[in-house]
């Protein structure tokens, strides 16, 4: 199969790359810059430059693959609409292009941030909650399959974990405690995070670009929640700072990801896709110094 991944480079990119690869599939990974085309490569992918803006190029890569794994996303909250905006316009192209062909077409999201209950496959996005700022990109995916095309939805939980994370939430929060100079939670601590690491996220991308049927959305999870209070003991432990719990609204934006309480579920994905996760912890991979060292 020919798979097509915008992202390839990065986090979970890279993985699932090297995930697709090994299991006998070409990839062809879109790449914004020379670096990128190199790391692509050195995976065994064969790398196209360019980047969100190029339409023309991304519909015409998702019309000569079997199958495309929507993973980039330009992080830039000063323009955030106009980048979400973008996308959903190119959704609508590779609509046009795909339509009728069944090719699969699989997007990451964000697990639904339902505080304080455990949230399913079957929850949608809330637009207006911290994981919910994509929901009309993630719609935009799931009317994909309305015009013959098998798209779905990988949702990722708070944190895709592992050694090398450079850019992630637990990668932000251990550089938030040493400006703040405590290991950080909220309240008594017992607020929890759903994890999985990047791996086993991968493991089941490859998996719904595999087998998944049209409208499909799927949730990455392997650890459906971990105590907050217990990251910043094992935070205090490696890095020596004091564990203190702090108001929400020293966190600025990270406030509301911190305190709030948001489990989630993979157990209707597990059941449907056969997947199940082998990876470290997110604990297990904290203790081993990946974030702290």
């Amino acid at each position: 199969m020919r798979v097509f991944i915008t992202g390839a480079s990065g986090w979970i990119g890279t993985a699932l790359t090297r995930d697709l690869v090994a299991s006998g599939h070409e990839v062809v990974g879109l790449a914004r810059s020379e670096a990128s085309a190199e790391r692509i490569a050195a995976l065994g992918g064969t790398a196209v430059r360019g980047d969100m803006g190029d339409h023309d190029l991304i519909v015409a890569e998702a019309g000569r693959a079997d199958a495309t794994a929507h993973l980039a996303f330009t992080l830039d909250f000063s323009e955030f609409d106009e980048v979400v905006d973008n996308e959903v316009r190119l959704l609508g192209a590779i609509g046009d292009a795909l339509q009728g062909s069944g090719k699969a077409f699989f997007a990451s999201s964000g697990t639904p941030t339902n505080l304080g209950s455990l949230s399913t496959e079957r929850d949608p996005l809330d637009p207006d909650g911290p994981a919910g700022a994509r929901a009309k990109t993630a719609d935009a995916v799931l009317a994909l399959s309305d015009r013959g095309i098998r798209s779905g939805l990988v949702r990722m939980p708070r944190t895709v974990h592992g050694q090398g994370d450079r850019n992630g939430l637990i990668t932000a929060l251990v550089g938030l405690d040493r400006q703040l100079g405590v290991a950080a939670y909220v309240g008594d601590g017992s607020n929890r995070w759903p994890a999985v690491h990047v791996l086993d996220a991968a493991h089941l991308f490859r998996l719904a670009l595999e087998n998944a049927p049209a409208r499909a959305v799927l949730h990455a999870v392997a650890e459906g929640g971990v105590a907050m209070g217990d990251v910043a003991s094992v935070i205090a432990r490696k890095t020596g700072l004091p564990l203190s719990d702090v108001d929400p609204a020293e966190l600025g934006v990270f406030g509301a990801l911190l305190g709030g309480d948001q489990p989630a579920s993979s157990a209707l994905t597990r059941e449907q896709m056969g997947w199940e996760p082998t990876g470290p912890s997110l604990l297990d991979d904290l203790d081993a110094g990946h974030y702290t060292s």
